[in-house]
């Protein structure tokens, strides 16, 4: 086990303007998109197993020169990418 793992951590604000703090996992290029998988981060290792963390999949979108997360609105596109992400990760697993 590498005791030196620092997580990437990256705090994104939703459409309400809510922060959270999230855990990049990956991230990967699809048919010319960028896609990211990430799960929200938790400071206290206990707040881990306190609270339900799911992988959330989010892609690129530019507005402007800006690069910005956003959710995947079309279920068929979230689905073929989040099963890409779960079989590489649990690959790593393995």
């Amino acid at each position: 086990m590498n005791d030196n793992y620092e997580p990437i951590i990256y705090t994104l604000t939703d459409q309400e303007g809510t922060k959270q703090k999230f855990e990049l996992l990956d991230s990967m290029d699809v048919d010319n998109q960028t896609y990211y998988a990430v799960i929200p981060y938790y400071e206290e290792p206990d707040e881990v197993f306190s609270e339900y963390g799911e992988l959330v999949v989010l892609k690129s979108v530019y507005e402007g020169n800006e690069e910005l997360w956003a959710t995947i609105d079309d279920d068929d596109e979230y689905e073929r990418i989040g099963n890409i992400f779960l079989e590489k990760l649990n690959g790593l697993l393995e």
